[in-house]
């Protein structure tokens, strides 16, 4: 059975259904005053979610920021970001893309 993710207006959903309109079923029968935003089948039958992306790991510094400030001064261009990240914290290409491109999936 395929892994759907559902973004309402106020729940992100991720439930087992075999098709788009059983996904949405599953929505109306749970939250049925929210709105479907994005019903999406993932390619995969396995969800990951990065505790890093939603800001619950420990760092000594603040990376969100930091990246989030570097994102803004290269105007989102992500390789110059990761430069100016690289810059600022001392840290290895790795960690910077890792870094750059978890904020730019949370919309810096």
């Amino acid at each position: 059975m395929p892994l759907f993710e559902i973004e309402t207006n106020a729940h992100i959903i991720i439930t087992w259904a075999e098709d788009e309109s059983a996904a949405q079923s599953v929505v109306d029968e749970a939250y049925p005053s929210d709105e479907v935003i994005r019903l999406t089948k993932r390619p995969r039958d396995s969800w990951v979610i990065s505790k890093g992306a939603l800001g619950l790991s420990t760092p000594a510094i603040d990376p969100c920021g930091v990246a989030r400030d570097c994102l803004s001064k290269s105007a989102g261009d992500k390789v110059h970001a990761i430069r100016l990240y690289r810059q600022e914290t001392g840290s290895d290409l790795e960690t910077a893309r890792k870094v750059i491109e978890s904020n730019m999936v949370m919309g810096w």
